[in-house]
């Protein structure tokens, strides 16, 4: 029996637009609800969001195979890599990504040797069902998805030999931490870093990989899609609650 297949992956590779949400509520009755809402993939964060290994495992038992889950760590370290692998989850999301050493590390997170360093801890991981995956080892290496977050100009920088490396599946441009490294913190509509973003999306896909994005702006979303993109973040949990929320309460008292 093989590894799961990972159908985020399968549809990146074959240039399939996904769109998805971020869970930052760390609550998974919020993420059951949100896992049959039809999107492609829901994003556990755990970089912005209060969530630890634990409640990202409950999340993503909550979620099942009714969509992807893609988690995002708090930092690009190899432990944290590993401990999400173990949990099942095949996509993961490393955030401040601004060299290629620290891009071809994460990479080797991802594998098992000889591609990489991951460790061997099938037997007692819920990612080969406790061992009972037979071919888990294998296999596992082709399903796992690599998504790289570059937010800073030094990631900007080092995007044309990261794009080099393989191993990395979607390359995620973080459009609020860019605005403010580039000297426009909270404005990530300023031409210069639209123009940045734009730029840097155009150098992704020529390079065959995916390219992604966040934006609460469907009109924007749409510009993106035009670009080519096709992991992109069109919404998140808390925005959907809080505007909605404050909608609701505006109408009641008019």
């Amino acid at each position: 029996m093989p590894a799961p297949k990972n159908h985020l992956k399968a549809a990146l590779a074959a240039q399939i637009p996904q769109f998805g949400i971020w869970l930052n509520l760390a609550s998974p009755y919020s993420a059951e609800l949100l896992a049959g809402c039809g999107f492609d993939w829901l994003l556990i964060d755990g970089e912005h969001g209060p969530n630890s290994i634990p409640t990202m495992l409950t999340q993503a038992q909550t979620v099942g195979t009714r969509t992807s889950t893609v988690v995002r760590i708090p930092v690009g370290e190899v432990h944290l890599v590993k401990q999400v692998l173990d949990l099942g989850i095949q996509t993961v999301m490393v955030p401040m990504i601004e060299s290629a050493t620290h891009a071809a590390e994460m990479a080797s997170a991802m594998k098992y040797p000889p591609e990489g360093v991951r460790g061997l801890g099938a037997a007692v991981a819920r990612a080969a069902d406790f061992g009972r995956v037979s071919d888990y080892l294998s296999t596992a290496n082709a399903e796992t998805c690599l998504i790289l977050q570059i937010e800073s100009r030094a990631g900007l920088a080092a995007l044309p030999e990261i794009l080099t490396l393989p191993g990395i599946d979607c390359v995620f441009i973080g459009p609020s931490d860019l605005a403010a490294d580039m000297g426009f913190p909270g404005n990530t509509a300023a031409p210069e870093v639209q123009a940045a973003i734009d730029k840097a999306m155009h150098q992704i896909i020529a390079s065959g990989k995916a390219a992604g994005i966040l934006t609460f702006d469907l009109k924007l979303a749409k510009h993106y899609r035009e670009l080519g993109v096709t992991f992109l973040g069109v919404g998140g949990d808390i925005p959907l609650l809080l505007n909605a929320a404050n909608a609701l309460v505006a109408g009641a008292r008019e």
